[in-house]
């Protein structure tokens, strides 16, 4: 029955925080077995002078055996705010039962007019076309090339050594003998690799077990299956990254590995506990407990730290061993003058563009599900956009590398990661565009809470995208 369970001495300084409230149509989520119900604070009157509270909250629940399937929230009990008052709040609970079975309660909350819509599907379409044309260009292109190039360096390998010295070589042959040159900064271009692969595997993997699994129906589950993949798959981190620092001459491979390990989760703890402090200043409840951070800070140090270095011992054994097939020239041969649009800066703005036009309409629709509290559950279609993803990445490194190459420019490593990287660039250029145009976000907290996670997201699926190299 109706019963009270508080009640609001409403002062000057509540009722002017419930006016606001009212005013920009604040509503409030609350979750029952893990099914969300959403209420309206209260609302105005037609003049907009008075205000009114919802204060009597009539909960219909829905049960079907011992488990709870459905869940309904009706806000009565208008009362007009005024001064100096006190407030009752109340509610009341009802009992049904139910039909709907337990793993099909969640299908009332979920969209598919949205996220099944015709533009969807078309966007996946149009995504595929565009990968079926781009493999076929760079096929073609590289095909054509390479098979002219073979074909006249194969001819110089039947001419004695006069005749091949006196020969002009020209294209990507004339640096085969800096092209394996270590990158600069082989550390930090080591550990980026590593992050990389071990961020693709942790999509993969959650991907799959997503679309196995339906982790929408359940709160946090998605973030918890994250977070033990990550830690889970630190080998991966360790052997790529490892591997190719050791492939590279690097010496300083424990430096190598403790950057390897604690570079993402720096920067996801970094970014989430700077947010935290706001967020603690605010009396939000976005606040992440101290217990949770603790929790965090002794996964990465003693689960994610010693995964990591077995994967790097693995990867320096096994495939640490330099196996170029030509040897490296002790002098670095001078880099000519190219076009303005050969210029590694150019190559890598431009080679963004299309990994982030293949997965840009798909990111409205994830960034609506983030922000805008809609259920994302086509992980079909995420699954698609990131195989698509991948490929568009692959024959743009090739196409941006092939091009540097050409121009005689030996450093194509950083040139064809940051060509990839350079996708998140414009995902964080785009979530510009969805806070100003897409939500009613405002105010300090809202805004750090929305571009810092975002930087995190952008800079996180960068990396992703680097593993292509």
């Amino acid at each position: 029955m109706q019963t009270t369970y508080c009640e609001i001495d409403l002062d000057k300084a509540k009722r002017d925080a419930f006016v606001y409230a009212i005013k920009n149509h604040y509503w409030y989520q609350m979750y029952i077995d893990d099914l969300p119900i959403w209420g309206i604070v209260g609302e105005a009157d037609e003049n907009g002078e008075d205000h009114y509270l919802w204060t009597y909250k009539k909960l219909e629940i829905g049960f079907n055996g011992n488990r709870i399937v459905d869940v309904n929230l009706t806000s009565e009990g208008k009362v007009r705010l005024v001064p100096n008052t006190k407030i009752p709040m109340s509610y009341s609970v009802k009992w049904k039962k139910s039909d709907v079975k337990f793993e099909d309660r969640f299908d009332k909350y979920l969209d598919p007019s949205f996220f099944q819509h015709r533009i969807h599907w078309f966007s996946i379409f149009n995504s595929f076309m565009m990968v079926i044309f781009l493999v076929g260009l760079v096929s073609m292109i590289l095909m054509r090339t390479l098979r002219k190039d073979y074909a006249r360096y194969s001819k110089e390998e039947e001419m004695d050594d006069m005749d091949r010295d006196l020969g002009d070589e020209y294209g990507w042959k004339q640096v085969h003998g800096d092209v394996f040159r270590p990158s600069s900064h082989p550390l930090i271009f080591s550990s980026l690799i590593g992050s990389g692969c071990q961020i693709f595997s942790v999509s993969l993997i959650v991907i799959i077990v997503a679309m196995v699994e339906d982790l929408y129906t359940e709160r946090g589950s998605m973030l918890s299956t994250a977070i033990f993949v990550y830690a889970a798959t630190s080998p991966v981190n360790g052997y790529f990254g490892g591997s190719l620092y050791a492939k590279q001459g690097g010496r300083r491979w424990i430096k190598q590995m403790f950057i390897g390990a604690f570079m993402i989760p720096a920067m996801v703890c970094g970014t989430a506990f700077f947010i935290n402090f706001i967020a603690i200043y605010y009396h939000a409840s976005r606040a992440i407990p101290f217990g949770t951070m603790v929790a965090v800070c002794c996964i990465c140090f003693f689960v994610i730290l010693p995964l990591n270095l077995v994967g790097t011992i693995l990867g320096r054994n096994l495939s640490g061993q330099p196996n170029f097939p030509c040897r490296v020239n002790a002098v670095p041969r001078p880099i000519p003058e190219k076009k303005w649009f050969m210029e590694p800066a150019v190559i890598v703005c431009l080679g963004g563009i299309l990994p982030f036009g293949s997965i840009f309409i798909e990111m409205y629709f994830i960034f609506t599900s983030f922000w805008a509290y809609k259920i994302y559950y086509v992980y079909g279609f995420m699954m698609l956009v990131l195989v698509i993803l991948c490929i568009v990445t692959v024959c743009v490194t090739i196409v941006c590398t092939y091009f540097l190459l050409n121009a005689e420019d030996y450093r194509w490593q950083w040139t064809s990661f940051l060509s990839a990287a350079s996708t998140a660039v414009y995902v964080y250029m785009y979530s510009f565009y969805y806070y100003f145009f897409k939500t009613k976000m405002y105010g300090l907290f809202q805004t750090s809470f929305y571009f810092g996670y975002m930087a995190v997201f952008s800079t996180a699926l960068g990396i992703m995208c680097d593993k292509p190299v």
